[in-house]
């Protein structure tokens, strides 16, 4: 289908959709199905008509150029009205192309987050901990819930690992590609002679799973609770609330044991694992789809380091797109991470396009 074509065929389809929520004859399921359809049509309706707008305005005014009637004062407004026209065309139709870019539809799930101190000891824990911190403000920014599901800390204010359960409107879309290696470079504060030290956190992020997505087999689990250990109060060495799941067959290991109730701590647990398993899947249904090839971004592979924090000369950079920004306290605090975030997503929407043409 011809791209003009494939965006009357969009215009329609919206308006049929509008026509058909507005007639008041849809049931509970219909109107729910339907109301998200014209939900997701929203956005490249709006570029559409810009499109069709701008395409509209530009025969007009080579229609008023062309007319030997149209005084020299008209003439000079009209050519620089073509002008503006013609030079926006080609942005629309590059955004409009992006929009039409088959959708996956994981990414419109919630995400899991897990942060891992890697090499490094207690600095590499130390900033495992404002890696966790920095995506706690990101979503926060991006209005995301944001609710901390596992963490097992140093006690010094570092974590050797921590995991977040991150809801909200296409957090993994978001998210999918912070999944690598994250490395800093600083002086930590036991460092008498100011050197400057390299150490290393991972981060994954998971499209979190529903039971719809994934079937877990009872007979596939081990499941042992034992008292939780660390603060926490009393209830620490009283009850066996905390929990660890193992599931058998892919040899996943998930504990819980934050929450006072052993149920919470298995429901928790069950969501981690699950999102794991769905994770696993994707992971190799993508390799097997793209064997020959694998896109710059979004590879997806747990041991690229992707990104450096430089502290003596702050600055970020991802490797991956050759980005560096000098605002390394904006990038750690949340607010700047999504001008980095943005220009994954771009990259990669073009590199995608670029397969399409």
């Amino acid at each position: 289908m011809a791209f003009e074509e494939r965006l009357d065929v969009l215009l329609a389809r919206h308006d049929e959709l509008e026509a058909l929520m507005g007639s008041g004859d849809l049931g509970g399921d219909d109107f729910v199905k339907m109301s998200k359809e014209l939900a997701g049509l929203k956005e490249i309706v709006v570029v559409i008509k810009e499109y069709k707008s701008t395409l509209s305005g530009i025969k007009d005014t080579e229609a008023m150029l062309a007319d030997p009637e149209t005084d020299d004062e008209m003439r000079s407004l009209a050519n620089d009205e073509l002008y503006s026209l013609k030079n926006s065309l080609p942005d629309l139709e590059k955004k409009l192309k992006i929009l039409l870019l088959p959708k996956n539809a994981v990414d419109e799930k919630n995400a899991i987050l897990e942060v891992r101190a890697g090499t490094g000891g207690e600095e590499a824990a130390l900033f495992a901990a404002e890696l966790f911190r920095m995506y706690e403000h990101y979503s926060q920014e991006q209005g995301w819930k944001f609710e901390l599901m596992s963490l097992n800390d140093t006690g010094l204010g570092g974590y050797k690992e921590a995991t977040a359960s991150i809801t909200g409107k296409n957090v993994f879309e978001k998210l999918k590609f912070e999944s690598g290696v994250h490395r800093v470079q600083r002086v930590p504060e036991t460092e008498s002679a100011g050197r400057v030290h390299t150490s290393a956190a991972t981060v994954a992020v998971l499209p979190e799973a529903e039971e719809v997505d994934l079937k877990i087999d009872e007979k596939d689990l081990k499941i042992d609770v034992y008292r939780a250990s660390g603060a926490g109060g009393q209830h620490v060495n009283k009850t066996e609330s905390a929990v660890r799941i193992t599931h058998i067959p892919s040899g996943f290991v998930v504990a819980c044991q934050d929450e006072r109730s052993q149920f919470k701590n298995k429901d928790r647990a069950m969501r981690i694992l699950r999102s794991r398993l769905f994770d696993f899947q994707q992971q190799k249904l993508d390799a097997e789809r793209s064997e020959d090839r694998k896109s710059q971004v979004g590879s997806g592979d747990r041991s690229e380091r992707i990104r450096t924090y430089n502290f003596p000369q702050g600055r970020v950079t991802d490797h991956r797109i050759n980005l560096t920004l000098y605002k390394i306290d904006e990038v750690m605090n949340g607010t700047a991470l999504g001008e980095i975030v943005d220009a994954l997503i771009e990259d990669d929407q073009l590199a995608r396009l670029a397969e399409f043409e």
